[in-house]
């Protein structure tokens, strides 16, 4: 077997760890929150139900954009496919900040707040 052939492969093996991420981790959230609303306050189970699902699809994209890299770059090194791979990467990018704020609350570069901490002061008011 070629080296092409080893990284099309992987890629492809990637390409569906990817996938069964988020299908599994869709079909895990779902199930756990239609136990959630079935036994007990269903006040907190929308947004773990969004939680859950939104980090099976970060997941998912992760290992999407880690495939599109291996079969560009090992198997298909062309200029055109590296373009091609830069506006997945883009898109793929923006998705999963785009998730990570719906998720957190914050953008994946700030720190989260420690537990431990004094809040903020409020700022004086101007008038």
């Amino acid at each position: 077997m070629e080296f092409q052939e080893v990284m099309e492969a992987f890629g492809r093996a990637v390409d569906a760890a990817g996938v069964i991420a988020i299908v599994v981790g869709a079909a895990a959230a779902s199930l756990l929150a239609v136990t959630g609303t079935l036994r007990g306050p269903k006040n907190q189970v929308y947004e773990t139900y969004r939680r859950r699902l939104g980090r099976s699809i970060l997941l998912g994209l992760e290992l999407l954009v880690a495939a599109d890299i291996i079969r560009t770059v090992a198997v298909t090194p062309t200029f055109e496919s590296v373009i091609v791979l830069a506006i997945i990467v883009l898109i793929r990018t923006f998705l999963s900040f785009s998730l990570e704020l719906e998720i957190t609350g914050r953008w994946p570069w700030q720190k989260q707040p420690r537990p431990d901490a004094a809040p903020a002061p409020a700022p004086p008011d101007a008038g």
